[in-house]
């Protein structure tokens, strides 16, 4: 409450300040922000305690590595009119660190203490969730794929390659977040312990080490960790003296069980569900609003502290999407992040958000802060594309390999690989791919033979008769999204163990990898022979106005991925459901712009277009 009244106080003087002087009362909000706060949070055997009184957290959850860096204030905003006094987010390790030691927190979306200050200016508090492992439908969860170039390392455990380079990035991390703790005067109050370690493993050691290292890294606030509301899963991923979370936490019973489960210290729900997430080939999730809504009414009846996981979703851009393991085999996450969040994937309220709002501001004493102004859409008439190039006239030198590898074998860690060799000995028959991960493209000759889909099982195909003496093997792989969850983390992308035609192992391959980074799409060389699968279609539209947001809807094309000035929308497919991909008015420009499109299967050009909403 008193730093309500302070927030008010500063607020007033800005605006008798001002005298209508442009800027004055946002450099006296950059003030506020700047000053050291002398705010304390702690916790007690039931309570979580801000400023010595027991406090409720009211979270809300978004990812600044999903949400265009010029709408992270938007997005908090819409969180605060919500009726939301905290936000929590996750930090994806592999987002910050894609090579070995070169961290980057300071470029574009992955400046994470601008992000911080933008909550603490926004008069919120933050929980910090950065992993190492944090799932969230993220490519291998956060952890960095160029662990997986090790043949036979072990994650999220004590093996001590891993340990070493999560000693790396809990050093840098620290740096970064250390001057916006509460201690410190920001906004950061919690910092969670891995993340739902007890659906995974039960390596105890590991688990101390990783509180070890931040305590010996200075970062001097509360931990906690989150878990399901089950005695294995308490057991194995809680702590001595660290709050535990519940995913979710949804009656008393369950508080209750987790207070026994590990005495002493606060419980809240960690990740209370307003919707869930959706894969390539399924029906959009649509939970039950009057479920949710149930829920929060006994978390506010209660005075329990809770987070929604999430508030708002955002975007899997480029290759950051990730994919489960379930009954039915692999199953790689769409594009969109959607989430059927309370706050859809362009920043808009949905009935659930008013529902929330309503429910959260009847236990409010002060009236909740007004919605900010949305972010505009557009339509986009329809796009002339033309066939640009092909795949084949853009192919890299070659790596040898006696028998194909995995991508991460060869330093790479997203996008496609061609995997090429000639058929000595067996020259036709039934070809089979050994875990074959994820999508591939089959050509003998530069002819097409047909494709196979790790999601159906699909691991053999039939090799017709060849006129040539040595018939020309060709296999176009493209890695989805890497597992983010459960046993089966360790994902490897490509042709990952051999390939046999009629039980022959076949040998002697030439590899070209093909990472598909903006530098290589930039520079595509156009070609004038394009007949064969692997196509880039590339268009241009004028916009004679400010640019605004819009969806690329991508229903004429079949399976790829989308560049809009050269930056990565992310990967579409005609499985559905979703056939429009994100594109905030931060990718685009007044005047001409140019788009990219790349398709594993299609050969004739069509047209695209932007429209207003994704559903």
């Amino acid at each position: 409450m008193r730093r309500f009244f302070y927030f008010l106080f500063i607020i007033l003087i800005a605006g008798c300040s001002s005298s209508g002087k442009k800027g004055e009362g946002e450099a006296s909000r950059q003030d506020h922000a700047n000053a050291k706060s002398t705010h304390t949070f702690e916790i007690d055997s039931v309570n979580f305690l801000l400023d010595g009184k027991p406090f409720q957290i009211i979270s809300g959850e978004m990812h600044y590595s999903r949400i265009p860096k010029k709408y992270w204030r938007q997005r908090i905003q819409m969180a605060k009119a919500m009726g939301c006094n905290t936000i929590a987010t996750y930090v994806f390790w592999n987002y910050h660190e894609q090579e070995p030691g070169k961290f980057d927190f300071s470029s574009g979306n992955r400046d994470v203490a601008e992000f911080i200050r933008i909550v603490q200016e926004e008069g919120m508090w933050l929980l910090f969730r950065p992993g190492p492992y944090s799932c969230g439908e993220w490519d291998l969860g956060g952890i960095p794929p160029y662990l997986l170039s090790i043949p036979d390392i072990k994650l999220r455990c004590s093996d001590t390659r891993y340990m070493a380079a999560v000693e790396r990035y809990v050093k840098e991390m620290s740096d970064v977040i250390r001057p916006h703790l509460i201690t410190n005067g920001g906004p950061i109050i919690m910092l969670q312990i891995e993340n739902e370690y007890g659906s995974f493993g039960n390596d105890r050691e590991y688990m101390k080490r990783l509180k070890e290292l931040w305590v010996s890294n200075r970062i001097n606030i509360p931990f906690y960790t989150a878990d399901g509301a089950t005695s294995f899963m308490l057991e194995a991923g809680t702590l001595p003296g660290v709050a535990v979370g519940l995913d979710p936490g949804g009656s008393m019973q369950q508080f209750e069980f987790a207070r026994k489960m590990n005495p002493g210290v606060p419980v809240m729900s960690s990740e209370t569900y307003p919707g869930w997430l959706t894969h390539w080939n399924e029906k959009w999730q649509r939970p039950d609003t009057a479920h949710l809504l149930k829920q929060i009414r006994f978390l506010m009846d209660n005075k329990l502290s809770f987070n929604l996981y999430v508030l708002h979703g955002g975007t899997n851009f480029g290759f950051t999407a990730g994919a489960n393991y379930t009954g039915n085999g692999y199953a790689p996450d769409v594009t969109s992040y959607d989430y059927d969040a309370p706050v859809n994937e362009q920043g808009r309220p949905t009935y659930k958000y008013f529902a929330l709002r309503d429910v959260i501001k009847k236990y409010r004493s002060k009236p909740l802060p007004p919605q900010p102004a949305l972010i505009p859409a557009m339509d986009i008439p329809e796009i002339k594309m033309n066939k640009f190039s092909s795949v084949w006239a853009n192919l890299p030198e070659p790596v040898r390999s006696v028998q194909p590898k995995p991508f991460e074998y060869y330093k790479q860690y997203h996008g496609f690989a061609l995997y090429k060799t000639k058929l000595i000995g067996r020259k036709k028959g039934k070809l089979k791919i050994t875990e074959l991960h994820d999508y591939a493209t089959v050509f003998v000759d530069g002819k097409y033979v047909g494709s196979l889909l790790r999601t159906k099982g699909d691991c053999t195909i039939d090799i017709p008769a060849s006129d040539s003496k040595d018939p020309v093997l060709e296999i176009f792989v493209e890695g989805m999204g890497r597992i983010n969850f459960g046993e089966y983390l360790i994902d490897r992308k490509g042709i990952t163990d051999r390939v046999t035609l009629n039980g022959m192992t076949l040998m002697d391959w030439e590899v070209y990898n093909l990472p598909m980074d903006p530098g290589y799409v930039k520079h595509l060389k156009k070609s004038s022979k394009i007949d064969k699968r692997g196509i880039f279609f590339k268009g241009e539209f004028i916009l004679d106005k400010r640019p605004a947001d819009t969806f690329i809807d991508m229903s004429n094309y079949t399976k790829g991925l989308v560049w809009v000035n050269g930056h990565n929308l992310g990967r579409y497919w005609n499985v559905g459901p979703q056939h429009a991909l994100y594109c905030p008015a931060t990718f685009l420009v007044a005047g001409k712009n140019e788009i990219v499109v790349f398709d594993l299967e299609q050969l004739e050009a069509k047209s695209v277009k932007g429209v207003k909403e994704l559903f």
